[in-house]
């Protein structure tokens, strides 16, 4: 229960919810225990009339005797009713205490998970896979909202009513309460044996749907992939795996709650004989009436529902407890990325990076090794490298979606961990590597640099910077094109080009290209720098590319390998030193010409 006391604040949180809900309980399981002692007065009733109704054989007054216990019948009957209801209206107002609170708290521990999840740094969702987040914060948290409510309602339920009918049996004879509960003791021990099965089989059943989802979802994200290799029955036999393994674990739960729940009824039933056949030696001692009996049946068979339900609730409290254990896992984890100044930063331009060396912390690949360099607000830097030279970590870097292992990198003078960094990135236009577009419309895909909110006009100024806007025009919805997943419905150059529109529209200070140009023709590239020399005007940009054309115009250029600045300069000043860059420059330039031949 140690993972399930993090709820404990919201219970605290709805406590008004949560008081009166306890307080329905009370009330109702004592509309529930009086009917018994009705059928007790009832039952004696019976006996004591029938007996004068013989004794008034041949008599007129027979009849009256006998309308008298049939009225008297008839109002223990419509009190036995009336007492239902009662029970009845006070079960709704339980549930609509405990279990809409139980529905709030879901709410509450959804968003804090999504909201953590915004909170944590790239590194975390490099060692997690997407599956598994989702599962996290949707069948994790629906198996902790059962114990917030159904659990905890049935719980409070089975223990109020245990010590409302354990004290009425103990008060009509002690003897005969301690022969009927005889069974419980071998109860409790046997949910006691059965507790840790429980909780180990559902820790594992809860493992194998996050593994499930994550495969699911990788699935149907490379869907394209899968049928242009025509893998279908081979992803289809891995589903088919995959769900054998999950369904096993859930067999080998259900065979223990199989075995469970019959034992209980078992025992319930010892309790019933155990009831009537030292009841019967007590009646005939003279210490209790026969409507005794029929008393403690009723109060048995009251105590059948919580005795069974016993091993619902422990699965479920075991359940909840291995997925709240998840969730606290995620929870407990600290942002890697973190600042503490939160003052007001206007953005100006100027970025340094000092000896800055960096090492990916999942894999210990060093991808950075003593980089410096710096350019000036209004400057064009351009960085140019072989595949795997260290260019898309260094954006990462500047972004501060990781912080380097060594030096350190200045934004106007200051330090980058020094600085409110949610100001800094509002003011910077970032286009990565690995263009991602989301499953709504172009229009909302570009505003989504700045606001929702924004006008359509200063959307559609974006899209023709970015060269993408007659494209858009074309399709019959124009803006209001819906884009599938991941931009699916959009050619790779179209997609690069809404994503540059995406970065734009915010008019940044800094733009940061991650070699996005990579799809993109060089008409239509030269187009889009055109409009970046005619609209960033002295603000600062930075472009990672693979083609020297790109990049020819820049302020200066870095020449990236293994990590390390190998050259830098102007394009001609490259030129004339007769090294890599100009290695690069004429390889792509025969390929050019060869293309066009």
């Amino acid at each position: 229960m140690k993972d399930l006391a993090y709820l404990n604040k919201f219970f605290y949180k709805y406590r008004w919810r949560l008081i009166p809900g306890i307080i329905f309980v009370i009330i109702s399981n004592i509309f529930g225990v009086l009917p018994a002692k009705v059928i007790q007065i009832a039952f004696d009733l019976v006996n004591e009339n029938i007996s004068v109704y013989r004794l008034f054989n041949g008599f007129d007054r027979q009849e009256l005797v006998y309308q008298v216990f049939g009225y008297s019948l008839l109002l223990f009957g419509f009190t036995v009713l009336l007492l239902a209801l009662l029970r009845g209206i006070f079960l709704f107002f339980m549930r609509q205490t405990i279990i809409l609170m139980s529905r709030h708290i879901e709410y509450d521990l959804k968003n804090e998970i999504y909201q953590h999840y915004q909170e944590l740094s790239m590194s975390f969702f490099r060692r997690n896979n997407t599956g598994d987040l989702m599962n996290r914060v949707t069948e994790d948290v629906s198996r902790v909202r059962m114990y917030a409510g159904p659990a905890i309602m049935y719980t409070i339920n089975t223990v109020v009513l245990f010590i409302l009918v354990i004290a009425a049996m103990i008060s009509v004879n002690l003897k005969l309460a301690i022969y009927s509960l005889l069974p419980l003791p071998i109860l409790a021990f046997t949910i006691y044996f059965v507790h840790n099965i429980i909780n180990q089989r559902s820790e594992k059943i809860q493992e194998r749907l996050s593994k499930l989802s994550g495969f699911v979802q990788e699935t149907f994200s490379g869907i394209r992939v899968i049928k242009a290799y025509v893998r279908e029955n081979d992803i289809k036999d891995k589903f088919a795996a995959e769900s054998n393994a999950y369904k096993k674990d859930s067999l080998a739960l259900v065979q223990v709650q199989a075995t469970f729940y019959p034992v209980m009824l078992l025992l319930v039933g010892l309790s019933t004989i155990a009831t009537v056949y030292f009841g019967g030696i007590e009646v005939m001692n003279g210490t209790i009436t026969s409507g005794n009996i029929a008393e403690f049946i009723v109060y048995v068979n009251q105590l059948t529902f919580p005795v069974t339900s016993l091993g619902w609730v422990t699965s479920l409290i075991q359940r909840a407890a291995a997925s709240q254990k998840r969730i606290n896992e995620f929870l407990s984890t600290e942002p890697e990325i973190q600042y503490t100044n939160h003052d007001k930063f206007e953005l100006e331009g100027n970025v340094e990076f000092k000896n800055v060396s960096f090492t990916y912390p999942d894999t210990g690949l060093k991808a950075l090794s003593n980089i410096s360099f710096e350019v000036k607000t209004g400057e064009f830097l351009a960085i140019i490298g072989r595949t795997g030279s260290g260019k898309s970590t260094l954006a990462n870097l500047l972004m501060r979606m990781y912080d380097v292992t060594a030096g350190e990198i200045l934004i106007d003078g200051q330090p980058i961990n020094r600085i409110n960094l949610n100001d800094f990135r509002t003011q910077v236009g970032f286009v990565p590597q690995e263009v991602f577009l989301f499953s709504d419309t172009i229009a909302n895909n570009i505003a989504f640099g700045e606001s929702s909110k924004t006008d359509l006009k200063k959307i559609e100024r974006a899209a023709k910077d970015a060269a993408v806007y007659h494209n858009i025009k074309e399709f019959d919805e124009g803006f209001e094109t819906m884009i599938g997943e991941r931009g699916i419905t959009l050619s790779g150059g179209q997609k690069q080009r809404v994503s540059i529109a995406r970065a734009l529209i915010k008019n940044p200070g800094l733009l940061i290209f991650d070699d996005c140009l990579s799809a993109i023709d060089t008409r239509t590239e030269e187009e889009i720098l055109n409009n970046l020399g005619k609209n960033l005007s002295g603000k600062t940009s930075i472009i990672i590319a693979h083609r020297v054309s790109t990049i020819k115009n820049a302020d200066k250029i870095l020449v990236l390998e293994n990590g390390e600045i190998i050259e830098e300069g102007t394009h001609n000043s490259l030129l004339k030193a007769n090294g890599v860059y100009k290695d690069l420059y004429e390889k792509q330039l025969l390929e050019e010409q060869e293309t066009a031949v």
